[in-house]
């Protein structure tokens, strides 16, 4: 979770007073923060002490001492949830989104903050919040970057667009020289600091960049900003562009920075919209949005979850000390209606609201009780009571039980099987960090072999198996993806070992009373048998089967798994100088 360095004297002055360093642990904690650290005593000369608060993930709104002290002076009673205002209340700015940026990073977003006053720790607070963002939320700056721009310096209407990198020219923010997009590139390859975002644009064809109306380029997103429009502690007008691959994050980032530093305005929490424009679908909208989301939520499920007996409204009164507005709903029962803040991004399901509604109440005030019901008695999934039998009849048998990663590399589940990836199947890391962990499995086969190719010097024969999860791909989940449970067992030594895994496979089957079927047509009840399986590519010819099943009388036949001699060039890529056979099925077939 991040850890955020807030200004100690500067926090307490934000919440009306001095805490003992006990004290504002016990209000963290009570919050559901954690003081991570005061730096009081180790503060030397006029180095101003620090405190150091590990905060949710998901609390975007708490990335800056801004957020920190508006949540603790609204969980304290001393501050209402702020009601932000658009002044003027229709645009009167616009900024235009091109056709030419959707190749490159289609979406866009801004806001302006007019009248702000900055100091020196303000200031900071405000730029140190563009790089939490930056590090959390938008990913590195591959989803979602933001630029800051002194308004009184550009000319509006903004236009976003993606440029050829030969197409313009500016000064990057604290240089001298002027650039093309293809000299800033070669200039900052070697930074250590901007360096480590060029990637994300470099090999395009255009680069997006953001124009005023006389074509001042005020960014070159979402690599740097332009010297042009530099803001200081001078600054009063500020111009807050958002720009990236997702609109959601992309919103909550413009969202999130107004609602943190419009407190700083002439007027607090006044924030000017900008009427965005969208060539890419002709679509108008005006951004921020700080109208509060409508969500429901039961409040008898709130009271469960909890352990509590409490009314709509005392509810509606807990959640307020959360930045939640609350109300009982006047048309449906047990409901309350929730305005949630621009500010609390994190609030996606109704189990958020109660969660809030819990810190609210105080987790040291929950009274102890037993659980009631059966609902609440522990019991193992019916899976694991089938991976169990299977464990234990393979280890009768003589096969050790093996226990591999769920991650292997692409050539490892597909190319070492001789099999061709079509995409549909294989659930892909999108940044893996190494060769060794490209795919989530589709088999449990690479994972043994691995484990036989690294004991190779033991004696013979070597007999393993594992039973645990593969991940397949499917669009029509929410998730995209399910998981399944597989038991899989090889036999490696001199000789293939057909016939090994063949008899464990039957005594398998006779501890999950699933009798073979000698003539499956004539004999229509329950069981299983194998049919030669040409096509199957990881087995020798001739030498692999599938292994077919039938529940019972009447029902559909399936194709649980296969059987067969494993292909001299599947153990040659595996490095294994012995001949081995393999047994593989679907465990979730007998539930």
């Amino acid at each position: 979770m991040p850890t955020i360095p807030v200004d100690k004297q500067d926090l307490y002055d934000l919440l009306g007073r001095e805490y003992t360093t006990e004290e504002f642990d016990e209000l963290c904690f009570e919050y559901g923060l954690e003081l991570d650290e005061d730096t009081t005593d180790e503060c030397v000369g006029d180095e101003r002490p620090q405190l150091k608060i590990e905060i949710p993930a998901n609390r975007y709104d708490m990335l800056c001492i801004e957020g920190i002290a508006q949540a603790l002076n609204e969980f304290l009673g001393r501050k209402e949830a702020p009601k932000y205002t658009f002044k003027p209340a229709k645009p009167e700015i616009s900024l235009t989104i091109k056709q030419s940026s959707e190749s490159i990073r289609q979406y866009a977003a801004a806001a302006i903050l007019r009248n702000i006053k900055f100091d020196k720790r303000r200031y900071e607070s405000f730029i140190a919040l563009q790089d939490k963002l930056h590090s959390n939320l938008c990913r590195n700056r591959t989803l979602v970057a933001i630029g800051t721009h002194d308004l009184d310096t550009l000319t509006p209407p903004f236009t976003y667009e993606g440029l050829a990198p030969k197409d313009f020219k500016f000064i990057p923010l604290n240089q001298t020289k002027e650039m093309n997009g293809e000299e800033l590139m070669e200039f900052y390859e070697k930074d250590k600091n901007i360096g480590k975002f060029l990637h994300i644009i470099k090999d395009s064809p255009v680069y997006p960049v953001m124009l005023d109306s006389k074509r001042t380029v005020a960014s070159m997103p979402p690599i740097i900003n332009s010297e042009h429009s530099k803001i200081t502690l001078d600054t009063k007008n500020v111009f807050i562009d958002v720009t990236g691959t997702d609109r959601t994050k992309t919103e909550i980032v413009v969202n999130q920075m107004v609602a943190m530093f419009s407190m700083y305005c002439e007027e607090p929490f006044e924030i000017e919209p900008i009427q965005v424009i969208s060539e890419h679908n002709n679509e108008s909208r005006i951004t921020p949005t700080i109208t509060p989301r409508i969500a429901e939520a039961e409040i008898s499920y709130i009271n469960s979850c909890v352990g509590l007996d409490y009314s709509g409204e005392k509810i509606a009164q807990l959640l307020k000390k959360m930045s939640l507005n609350a109300k009982v709903s006047a048309t449906k029962d047990d409901i309350l209606e929730v305005q949630i803040p621009i500010s609390r991004p994190d609030i996606l399901h109704q189990c958020d609201i109660m969660e809030d509604a819990a810190v609210a109440y105080g987790f040291n005030n929950l009274k102890k009780t037993k659980p009631q019901g059966d609902s609440l008695v522990a019991a193992p999934l019916p899976i694991n009571k089938v991976s169990d039998i299977l464990r234990l009849a393979s280890a009768q048998a003589g096969f050790l039980e093996v226990m591999p990663l769920t991650l292997s590399s692409h050539d490892e589940n597909f190319k070492f099987l001789r099999t061709v990836d079509d995409n549909t199947q294989a659930v892909k890391l999108e940044n893996p960090k190494t060769v060794e962990y490209q795919v989530v499995r589709t088999t449990l086969l690479p994972g043994i072999l691995k484990t036989i190719k690294e004991n190779r010097k033991h004696s013979l024969p070597i007999k393993v198996f594992e039973s645990g999860d593969v991940v397949f791909k499917n669009p029509e989940l929410e998730r995209g993806a399910y998981n399944q449970r597989n038991w899989a067992a090889i036999y490696a030594g001199k000789s293939s070992g057909f016939e090994f895994v063949q008899g464990l496979l039957g005594k398998i089957m006779q501890t999950l009373r699933t009798p073979w079927l000698e003539d499956p047509i004539k004999s229509t009840g329950r069981g299983y048998w194998i049919e030669e399986d040409k096509e199957n590519p990881t087995f020798f010819p001739g030498r692999g089967a599938k292994v077919l099943f039938r529940h019972r009388e009447g029902a559909k036949v399936q194709t649980i798994g296969s059987i067969g001699a494993l292909h001299p060039e599947v153990m040659t890529s595996f490095e294994i100088p012995y001949a081995a056979s393999s047994v593989e099925i679907n465990a979730e077939v007998f539930l």
